[in-house]
């Protein structure tokens, strides 16, 4: 509040909101070739559109704290067609995480696949100096590559334990075996749920065959097209890249791969547990007709 009675002792009301106007303006709209806007062409617009006669950077800045403003900043988002296709699959996926435990009480199970393919083994130039007081962590930019690994992670749906294998390419020959050690503890299922996306290795025709082995006990649940989100083990992948992946430093593939294949176990131990998911369709169906800008397909 002080920061705004400030900002207004100098300029009045009209002017500040003179300048959100402009920054919530593209830059190349308003004759500038910039990508987009700083504190510091801002100011120099402002001058130039003359919204005021001079202004500093710093002002500029606390203007648009004040109003929430943020051009600095972006964030990606992936689009998905909603056509009738996407819709049909995300409606079958939810409908089974709405019904986890009564699946189970029928003797079903749910289970989650996903893949983290082309991992790179970064080995660092020089030794990591470790966190202490004063300072952080220390990483040497330059780095050394020793190829990749591709991680491919399945998830109990029931108890959010992880179950990981590291096949040395990402292809249907590979998917397959791995597929089937996966499903091997649950032969008790009468049936099988399971949910994955829809990765050239899970579509392949000899991959179709290999579900057709498992007859009706086997539902396979494909996310829809750039829509993978509504996969579980996205997030498990999440989670675990975070605690043990991320800032790591490996000499060879198979050290990544003997870290990771030791590191899932721990994860289970020490971290894992069931995904609070709470979406419902009825909360798809509202957010499909009331979200503007969605893309939608209606032939």
């Amino acid at each position: 509040m002080r920061r705004a009675l400030a900002v207004r002792a100098f300029f009045p009301r009209r002017q500040c909101q003179r300048i959100e106007r402009l920054a919530q303006r593209t830059p190349q709209s308003v004759g500038w070739e910039l990508t987009h806007w700083s504190a510091r062409s801002l100011a120099l617009a402002a001058v130039q559109r003359e919204i005021v006669p001079a202004i500093h950077p710093d002002t500029i800045s606390r203007v648009l704290r004040e109003a929430e403003i943020q051009p600095h900043r972006f964030r990606y988002w992936k689009t998905t067609v909603w056509d009738e296709t996407a819709v049909e699959r995300a409606l079958k996926i939810l409908w089974v995480y709405e019904r986890i435990a009564w699946l189970w009480q029928r003797g079903e199970v749910v289970l989650a696949l996903d893949e983290k393919p082309s991992l790179q083994v970064l080995e660092r130039c020089a030794p990591t100096q470790p966190v202490r007081p004063g300072q952080i962590e220390r990483q040497e930019f330059e780095y050394i590559r020793h190829g990749t690994v591709n991680l491919l992670a399945g998830l109990n749906i029931y108890t959010g334990r992880m179950w990981a294998e590291c096949p040395e390419r990402n292809d249907s020959a590979h998917f397959q075996p791995a597929l089937r050690r996966f499903l091997h503890p649950y032969g008790w299922a009468r049936r099988i749920h399971l949910i994955l996306d829809e990765g050239p290795s899970h579509v392949s025709a000899s991959t179709d065959a290999c579900f057709a082995s498992y007859g009706r006990r086997l539902r396979v649940l494909l996310t829809p097209v750039d829509a993978s989100w509504l996969n579980q083990a996205e997030l498990l992948l999440d989670a675990f890249t975070v605690r043990y992946l991320l800032r790591g430093d490996w000499p060879s593939p198979s050290a990544l791969i003997d870290h990771i294949l030791r590191s899932y176990h721990e994860y289970n131990r020490r971290f894992a547990h069931p995904f609070a998911w709470h979406w419902t369709r009825r909360d798809f169906r509202f957010w499909l007709n009331n979200t503007p800008g969605l893309l939608r397909c209606t032939t």
